[in-house]
């Protein structure tokens, strides 16, 4: 009969895997509960307080809006269609700027005039605003696609770029020794065990990274493509359609949270099966 130790040399899991799966997916589901009642509870008291119901549209108002009327079905699929674009756009933004971040940070950890000549350029990209550095963007690059993934990429890239960084320094200066006694160099340390232990801080930075490429992808879709949600809140706010603004922000938002708690289960399975959960 095959036992339960035997079972765990197959698959290469840890003892207590399963348990701590299965704490993280509840934790994340437990922290997308809290979240979603802490956006409920703002919204409807921000609408209490504005007192405006032409401004001020509460849930049940988008709810109506969304369901109720007999455009409600060519309003769905109009927003849908968005948030397909604007997804799109915060994949690309998300990607670029994860690789970007990871990349920097390997050679950050492996070269300290590396770090002397990137992080200044991080830390200005990070205090400039993106709108004001959108005309420059659109100067040096052609491409539309390029474009989405540099504004998008910079939203991403310095928290994700300060967590790894951090992550990749946190080596053990005992695990440093071992590598060095079997004879491995800064490239093995930086791959066989400064990025395994890096591993929570590189989730980390995904969490926070996923609203943020939706933020970025929005601000390109506003300044530059004309397209997805971001282009269609604006064009909704300046023709005083306000249920509609209303109904994208809480797509966005929602959307946003998902991500978010898909993100946090992965982390929890990677995490408990290298056993640092």
């Amino acid at each position: 009969m095959t036992g339960p130790t035997d079972l765990r040399r197959a698959t290469g899991l840890r003892p207590g895997t399963g348990r701590a799966v299965l704490n993280g997916v509840g934790k994340a589901l437990a922290t997308g509960l809290v979240m979603l009642a802490i956006i409920a509870v703002v919204w409807v008291v921000a609408v209490a307080l504005v007192d405006n119901t032409f401004v001020a549209k509460g849930p049940a108002d988008v709810f109506e809006y969304l369901y109720l009327k007999d455009d409600s079905a060519e309003v769905r699929a109009d927003v849908l269609d968005a948030l397909g674009v604007t997804l799109g756009d915060a994949a690309i933004g998300f990607a670029a700027g994860m690789l970007a971040a990871t990349a920097l940070a390997a050679l950050i950890v492996l070269s300290k005039p590396v770090e002397a000549s990137v992080m200044p350029v991080a830390l200005i990209l990070r205090a400039v605003p993106l709108i004001a550095l959108t005309p420059v963007i659109r100067l040096l690059f052609t491409d539309t696609l390029t474009r989405v993934a540099v504004i998008s990429g910079i939203v991403v890239v310095f928290p994700a770029l300060v967590n790894i960084v951090q992550g990749l320094r946190s080596v053990s200066s005992q695990m440093t020794d071992v590598v060095h006694v079997y004879g491995g160099g800064a490239w093995a340390m930086l791959v066989k065990v400064a990025f395994p232990s890096a591993l929570p801080a590189l989730f980390a930075s995904v969490r926070i990274s996923v609203p943020g490429a939706i933020t970025g992808a929005l601000l390109a879709e506003w300044l530059i493509t004309g397209q997805g949600l971001g282009s269609m809140v604006v064009d909704a706010a300046g023709k005083s359609q306000n249920n509609l603004v209303w109904a994208c922000v809480l797509v966005v938002t929602l959307v946003s949270l998902l991500l978010y708690v898909v993100a946090q289960v992965i982390e929890s399975l990677v995490l408990a099966r290298y056993g640092q959960r």
